[in-house]
């Protein structure tokens, strides 16, 4: 099932994505909802990002072959970041190359949408607090990134996270296909199966430092391949079973 946030003029409306259309629902996909005859074409709405979500915990060099492109050893267990909500853009938006960077950077990933609350959970446990999965676009200044040696700033510009455009609830989230293309161009091709941490181990080791509410995201990390984007580029995201994240690089 795919639920989508959208827009109609300035109504916020959500739905579900099937055959086509979009069919509204009232209610919350957290708790219970209805499904009304209300109907769109997909074309005629403006996609909004899936969840607010209150936090997007990020991880870092999570495929091996990314580490390593890098210079990076794989780490021993999980390197997690923070990116602000304020980070957060739309399918079809645009993603802003700031004046202060002059090499940003895509990284494709499998976000995972926690469901209900989550503290100190097992990974046996963890596909409980699972909602659905969305495509991720971790955007990197890589320059200011390598220059400070921290992520904060590197990658929490306005903008710099890209999600969308549905929240899939069924995903076999240890075998999915992650590609990245930049113009049309495949320039990331991996697969979630080649995650050094599985999805369960995450939401465990992330529950364990803070707790997780409805809605908040996990950017599950990228495969190899990540390069760099410039002003008037499309990049787009694609997730088997889930869809195609697209936006367009501007310069502010």
């Amino acid at each position: 099932m795919k639920f989508v946030r959208f827009k109609t003029g300035d109504v916020e409306k959500k739905g579900i994505y099937e055959d086509g259309l979009i069919k509204r629902i009232f209610g919350s996909i957290f708790h219970e909802y209805i499904i009304t005859d209300e109907e769109y074409n997909l074309e005629e709405v403006h996609i909004l990002p899936p969840v607010t979500p209150s936090k997007i915990v990020c991880v870092g060099r999570n495929y091996s072959d990314h580490a390593r492109e890098l210079g990076n050893e794989v780490p021993d267990e999980p390197m997690i970041f923070l990116k602000p909500s304020t980070s957060l853009a739309c399918h079809e938006s645009v993603i802003i190359y700031p004046e202060y960077s002059s090499k940003v950077d895509h990284e494709s990933e499998l976000a995972v949408i926690i469901g209900k609350t989550c503290k100190d959970v097992s990974p046996e446990n963890a596909s409980d607090y699972i909602l659905g999965y969305t495509c991720f676009n971790d955007i990197t200044a890589r320059d200011i990134q390598k220059k400070e040696n921290k992520f904060t700033r590197a990658k929490s510009f306005d903008t710099f996270a890209p999600m969308g455009p549905f929240l899939e609830t069924r995903l076999d989230h240890s075998n999915a296909a992650v590609r990245c293309l930049v113009n049309g161009d495949v320039k990331q091709n991996g697969n979630t199966s080649d995650m050094v941490f599985s999805v369960e181990y995450l939401i465990s080791f992330i529950s364990g430092v803070m707790t997780l509410l409805p809605g908040d995201v996990i950017a599950t990390g990228t495969p190899a391949g990540v390069g760099e984007l410039q002003p008037g580029d499309i990049v787009e995201v694609e997730i088997d079973g889930i869809g195609m994240l697209r936006n367009y690089v501007h310069k502010k």
